[in-house]
């Protein structure tokens, strides 16, 4: 996290700004998630990193992050993100595309199997608390694939690519938090493994509306296209 007590709450397409290069070839373009080969890829909206008076934001004092931008994220997670991936997740159900979450927890309840990444930064979540629960709202349906893992690379720290091979998925959609943090590698890791990106913008969130802005134009026609709720809904 980055503290930034100049940071005031923006529109959402103040996070969108336009490319400085497009993508060359508009055929490895997805355009819309209608086949089997697309899904959604739900990242950490549970209750260590996402909900007020849990994990990371138990604490204020401890975040080193300014009140200012706690309540803008925490904001936005609730209003903005929250709502829009319970959107996306009835959508991609209702059309039988995959549904996929990522979640931080540890295999052991002491979470000695943690990444030194994560032991450093204080994150554990064990297994069956309340940590690492989802948000209900956004919560896991029966039958969905879920990941746990313990350092920000999703796709580092789990077998998700082999899983999305053997179901065929090569068309990603990628919602959650933090957009600067975990939503970003799993973006940059995919790109670099052959799939077709899609980031969704309004359904992300980092803790500044600077950091959010910056990962999207990192992000935006190099590493995925970047879309919003509404876009994605109208092409389904």
């Amino acid at each position: 996290m980055s503290n930034d007590g100049n940071d005031k709450p923006v529109s959402i397409n103040d996070f969108e700004p336009q490319p400085a290069m497009a993508l060359r070839n508009s055929d490895e373009v997805n355009t819309s998630p209608k086949t089997s080969e697309s899904a959604l890829l739900c990242i950490d909206i549970q209750y260590l990193g996402a909900k007020e008076g849990f994990g990371t934001f138990a604490d204020h004092g401890s975040t080193g992050v300014s009140e200012q931008a706690i309540d803008y994220y925490l904001d936005r997670v609730e209003n903005v993100v929250v709502p829009n991936v319970a959107k996306l997740q009835k959508a991609f159900r209702k059309n039988n595309l995959e549904v996929i979450h990522a979640r931080i927890q540890s295999m052991t309840a002491d979470g000695r199997d943690r990444s030194q990444e994560h032991v450093r930064l204080g994150l554990h979540a064990a297994p069956g608390s309340t940590l690492a629960e989802f948000l209900p709202p956004v919560a896991p349906k029966p039958n969905e694939v879920v990941f746990n893992k313990t350092a920000s690379g999703l796709f580092v720290s789990t077998n998700i690519h082999y899983v999305l091979g053997n179901m065929g998925v090569k068309d990603l959609y990628i919602v959650g938090v933090y957009t600067n943090e975990c939503v970003s590698s799993a973006v940059r890791s995919a790109a670099d493994l052959g799939y077709r990106v899609t980031l969704i913008s309004d359904a992300t969130a980092a803790i500044t509306p600077s950091l959010q802005k910056s990962s999207i134009l990192t992000i935006k026609e190099r590493y995925a296209q970047v879309k919003e709720t509404d876009e994605v809904l109208e092409g389904m």
